[in-house]
């Protein structure tokens, strides 16, 4: 009588430190690993968007090797391109701007102690010397970090562009062979979970990324002009950085949105409070035209579970982690959906199954 009590005690109480123990063996490998690991999901990520143009290609009759290569082809002449006009101007201006930073704070600074003795002559209840000495302690930790930063820039440009090239090869083999890769991956796993986790990893990769990535491009495309009229410093490095931010699902645009505001209140609070209400204006039709036609709800994940997914995606792996945590949580829901369904399923086809002497005894 009490074997079994005891033994659903002895499953739940071990469970528990099971899991704790195996996520953090998983958190000290994705650690150890997360360089290569990284570089192989941005290169899965660019197979997976240059897919498209590689099967609408092969519809003209092309084979899939030579699509491939066509795609790859013109894919590293737009990234040559881009390299040697836009990221050029990029690099310029982010220097620029590290470079001023301790300026605009120093001037925030003045600003600050200012507006607090127009307020103690008008005897307000402000009172901002907390703040004006925490910048001053924020500009020279800048001020060394911008220094020892600077050393190291040219290091940093180089193993970045090697990483870029590591990529693109890993991309090109994803193509070529990903298909067999996955195919000798999936035979792994269970024979009934093979279909569910198949359709809905295509679903929840294929769509978001290609979703996020043409978001991104019209936040930024739309905000660079509008920053240039508003005679904004910096404007395509901030609508760049916006628009990268929206790869991070739901709350990147207004994470970007505010750290541009914030720059820009350093130097100018008028400007600042223009820059904010126009990318807004960008932000909302982005989220209530254009992203309900190209996301819909195919995730189907509450709102609490995508920040829990980004959190910890964040925690594991940092931008990458919150880029690639939706897709994740999205493709284990649509598999467990799936085998839910397929259970329903199978009780509704058994109970219509039944004979109906079975019913009358």
């Amino acid at each position: 009588m009490n074997q079994k009590p005891l033994k659903y005690i002895l499953l739940y109480g071990l469970s528990g430190p099971i899991i704790a123990l195996n996520v953090w063996i998983l958190s000290l490998l994705i650690g150890y690993l997360k360089h290569p690991l990284s570089l192989l999901c941005i290169a899965a990520i660019l197979a997976f968007l240059l897919n498209y143009p590689v099967k609408f290609i092969e519809r003209t009759r092309i084979n899939r090797t030579q699509a491939i290569i066509i795609v790859l082809l013109v894919t590293l002449t737009l990234l040559t391109v881009l390299g040697l006009t836009l990221v050029p101007i990029v690099i310029e201006q982010t220097t620029k701007l590290l470079n001023d930073i301790p300026n605009w704070l120093s001037s925030s600074q003045t600003n600050l102690k200012l507006f607090s003795q127009w307020a103690e002559q008008r005897h307000l209840p402000v009172n901002l010397k907390e703040i004006s000495y925490q910048i001053n302690a924020n500009i020279q930790t800048l001020v060394q970090q911008f220094a020892t930063g600077a050393v190291g820039f040219a290091g940093t440009l180089l193993s970045g562009l090697i990483d870029l090239i590591l990529i693109v090869v890993l991309a090109f083999y994803m193509l070529l062979y990903g298909d067999k890769v996955w195919l000798g991956l999936v035979n792994l796993l269970p024979e009934k979970s093979r279909i569910p986790l198949t359709n809905s990893l295509k679903l929840n990769f294929h769509y978001f990324f290609l979703s996020q990535v043409l978001l991104a491009l019209f936040m930024t495309v739309t905000l660079t002009p509008i920053f240039l009229l508003l005679k904004l410093p910096f404007a395509l490095l901030f609508a760049i950085l916006i628009g990268i931010s929206q790869l991070i699902p739901i709350i990147g645009a207004s994470l970007g949105i505010g750290l541009v505001t914030i720059l820009v209140l350093l130097q100018n609070w008028w400007l600042a409070i223009q820059i904010a209400l126009v990318a807004m204006v960008v932000q909302q039709i982005k989220d209530n035209v254009l992203a309900p036609k190209l996301l819909g709800d195919f995730i189907g994940l509450n709102p609490l579970w995508i920040f829990i997914a980004i959190l910890m995606g964040f925690e594991i792996a940092g931008l990458l982690g919150t880029i690639v945590a939706v897709p994740i949580a999205g493709t284990i829901k649509g598999t467990f959906d799936a085998f839910n369904n397929d259970k329903n399923r199978s009780m509704v086809s058994n109970m219509t199954n039944i004979p109906d002497s079975d019913f009358n005894e």
